[in-house]
């Protein structure tokens, strides 16, 4: 990465929750590559000694009073970060920091974020796999451009954009999909730098069922953000067909135009409006929040 301007502008945040045994590790690698960068640790109500490991290794440390969530401390370093550019990255040993200059070369390119894309033979597990590939496809075909990894928190964005949607972005492990999505909806450039993460260190704050289903939820968060027709024209149009189809069925052996038949066809009139109702709900949702970046 040639680019010096970039390199004296930049702000690097972890948010941390009991990461005190890989934390010093990943300090010390950013030291050595980013000496002249702004490095904030944001910890996330850590009950070991990560806030002690993260001043010892000179970093900018901010507490939260207990634990408000990944997304939390990502704002918190965010609204705090002075560099033009900033990189988040996990603090439990799966992000290399020798990977951030090549974050930082693709964004000197011109694009105004950059994610670190893991491949998947460095996916946690088989079901991490799957899942991942699924929302990756699925986001790609909202979108209508080919979204790489949805998920990754790895990634150097240009600040002062990642801050106009700070008010979108929730407390919890979900805010890149939400970023990705919110950059792409307001017509910015994302690209993607692959990689290969290495095993965490430490237990993971994931649970399988717990965030199975929360994962299911980021389907419908990602079509709904971004694109709320997209999902509720073809439930409208798979209501509509079906109450046509079951009216045609009815008309040829009975004659009768049945109330099942007129309960699925107003079914599929009214999840077109409530999808046509969101589309401008999310239109306003995300001009509000360019307006209150702009103040």
């Amino acid at each position: 990465m040639h680019d010096p301007e970039i390199r004296s502008s930049l702000s690097i945040v972890l948010p941390v929750f009991n990461e005190e045994k890989s934390l010093r590790r990943v300090l010390d690698q950013l030291r050595e590559h980013f000496p002249d960068a702004e490095v904030i640790v944001v910890d996330d109500g850590s009950n070991d000694g990560s806030a002690t490991v993260g001043k010892e290794a000179g970093a900018r440390v901010i507490s939260h009073p207990y634990n408000l969530g990944n997304g939390a401390a990502i704002k918190t370093g965010a609204r705090a970060a002075t560099g033009a550019i900033l990189v988040t990255m996990d603090a439990d040993g799966q992000h290399d920091p020798a990977i951030i200059p090549k974050l930082l070369a693709k964004l000197a390119e011109g694009h105004d974020m950059v994610v670190g894309a893991r491949r998947a033979g460095s996916q946690a597990s088989v079901a991490r796999l799957f899942g991942n590939s699924f929302y990756n496809r699925f986001a790609s075909w909202v979108v209508g451009h080919r979204i790489e990894d949805l998920t990754s928190g790895l990634r150097a964005v240009r600040t002062e954009k990642f801050r106009e949607f700070l008010t979108l972005l929730p407390n919890g492990f979900s805010y890149p999909t939400t970023i990705t999505m919110a950059f792409f909806r307001a017509g910015y450039s994302v690209a993607y730098v692959p990689f290969d993460a290495a095993r965490r260190e430490g237990k993971s704050h994931l649970r399988i069922v717990r965030d199975g289903v929360r994962f299911l939820l980021i389907i419908f968060r990602v079509g709904t953000l971004y694109s709320p027709l997209k999902i509720f024209t073809p439930i409208s149009l798979f209501f509509f067909l079906l109450g046509f189809g079951y009216y045609l069925y009815t008309f040829a052996t009975m004659s009768r135009f049945t109330n099942m038949s007129a309960l699925l066809l107003v079914t599929s009139v009214l999840v077109f409006l409530i999808g046509l109702v969101s589309e401008q709900i999310t239109t306003l949702v995300f001009s509000t929040a360019g307006r209150d970046a702009r103040r």
